[in-house]
């Protein structure tokens, strides 16, 4: 089985803190999970210390409370980490060998051939060939 550094999932009882705003509960918010259900997604009913429960709430929105210093100087360090400038060259390219064909073709991410044989098929069309 392959080792994932992914997180095990929460058990009722755990100490967790909440990684974004939720309804009516801050960011950095303490509470108490107090039930975990799901199957293929992980959601948890946790009861805050301002008194609030909220139900449905994903795996991803939550880290265990001795977790949270850990959390928050990863997702600063992921912040201050320069964008690729990588993944933006390919789709440029794609549109620069379509000829500039549109401007919908860098946001669709489709390949400048496929977007080619596409405008031959409907020039064949077209043609009653």
């Amino acid at each position: 089985m392959a080792k994932t550094d992914a997180p095990a999932p929460l058990k009722i009882r755990d100490r967790v803190v909440a990684t974004r705003p939720l309804r009516g509960v801050p960011e950095g918010a303490g509470g108490t999970v107090k039930v975990a259900n799901g199957l293929t997604w992980d959601r948890y009913w946790v009861q805050f210390d301002n008194g609030l429960w909220i139900g449905s709430v994903s795996g991803s929105d939550l880290v265990r409370e001795r977790d949270w210093e850990e959390f928050k100087r990863r997702r600063a360090e992921e912040a201050a980490r320069p964008r690729s400038e990588a993944k933006e060259e390919p789709v440029a390219a794609a549109a620069e060998a379509a000829g500039g064909a549109t401007a919908g073709a860098a946001a669709s991410k489709v390949p400048a051939h496929l977007l080619e044989r596409s405008q031959k098929a409907r020039a064949r069309k077209a043609g009653g060939e």
